[in-house]
């Protein structure tokens, strides 16, 4: 996946929710409906997530250091996980919580408060509105759509979210979609709400938009807590180091093969070979620096490679 893609869906996703957030925030103030407040809320979370995702990418970029010898890469794997603990707890739970306070107050009210939406001479700004920031949101994951097409290969949208080692675009994805449904949510509760004069509505809008983003918090959450453990390369780039490794001269076979991801595009190589016991150690070491020009040759993402050579026993269990 291009760096450059990424930031592209991110800066247009963060441009979109901050013009949307000030938009719902003013149809709020002017009608009071709960949904458009979980909405501005929303937008809020998601424009912060945004700027979050650039900080990492920027932070992702410096050098090593003694301390951090395989430098910052993982940094991307760390703001990403902050996106997905800022969507639940300023999205999905204040959501959550205005839907059982308007509740509460409409109960309280026999479903008639004071200054509620349907006594609002702006009733309709909140319908004008979402149907704008849906049309808003839509160039924005149309922009995501795009950039993922041009790295997913074969992949369905799913497998790149779970299989992606850059995570930027699944999680520019994941949350433009909860946007869009979540506008969908809003705009359902607000119009059946001002269609039939029941608030009712406007509050299960406002409990599914919440639903909706605790539920995509928690996807995100679980993806980028495998990526910060460490996940080893996909199936295919092994299949690519390991065929590189055996076809090296010098190089009889592979015993045992280790990947892991430094970063989304810092791959670390570790690799047992059995050389013949034969050779010299100026030929061994030709050999080595023959397969690392191979790794990356097919594998330009193996920054990191350490090749451990032995001789091959019949004891020495193949690799897998």
């Amino acid at each position: 996946m291009s760096t450059e893609g990424s930031t592209k869906a991110v800066v247009a996703a963060l441009l979109a929710n901050s013009g949307i957030a000030v938009t719902k925030f003013l149809a709020f103030l002017l009608t009071g409906a709960s949904s458009m407040l979980a909405e501005a809320i929303h937008s809020v979370a998601d424009a912060g997530n945004q700027g979050l995702l650039l900080l990492g990418g920027r932070r992702a970029v410096r050098r090593p250091t003694d301390e951090h010898p395989f430098g910052y890469g993982r940094e991307r794997y760390v703001y990403a996980f902050l996106v997905s603990v800022v969507l639940f707890s300023v999205g999905g739970v204040f959501a959550l919580y205005e839907a059982y306070h308007k509740a509460h107050e409409l109960h309280v009210t026999h479903g008639h408060p004071d200054d509620s939406l349907l006594d609002s001479r702006w009733a309709w700004v909140p319908i004008v509105v979402l149907l704008a920031a849906i049309v808003m949101e839509g160039f924005s994951f149309r922009t995501a759509i795009r950039e993922t097409r041009q790295v997913k290969g074969h992949a369905t949208y799913v497998e790149f979210v779970r299989r992606a080692k850059q995570p930027e675009l699944p999680v520019i994805l994941l949350e433009d979609l909860a946007a869009l449904c979540g506008l969908v949510f809003a705009l359902l509760g607000v119009g059946l709400a001002l269609l039939t004069d029941n608030l009712w509505f406007d509050v299960i809008g406002t409990g599914l938009i919440g639903l909706l983003l605790v539920t995509v918090a928690v996807i995100l959450a679980l993806e980028t807590k495998s990526l910060l453990i460490g996940e080893s390369a996909g199936d295919a780039a092994v299949r690519r180091i390991a065929v590189a490794l055996a076809a090296t001269d010098g190089i009889e076979r592979v015993v045992h093969l280790k990947t892991m991801h430094l970063g989304p595009d810092e791959l670390l190589v570790a690799a047992k070979i059995a050389v013949p016991a034969a050779d010299s150690a100026a030929e061994v070491a030709d050999a080595i620096d023959a397969a690392e020009a191979s790794i990356r040759q097919v594998e330009p993402t193996a920054l990191v490679i350490y090749l451990e050579p032995d001789i091959a026993r019949p004891a020495t269990a193949p690799a897998g």
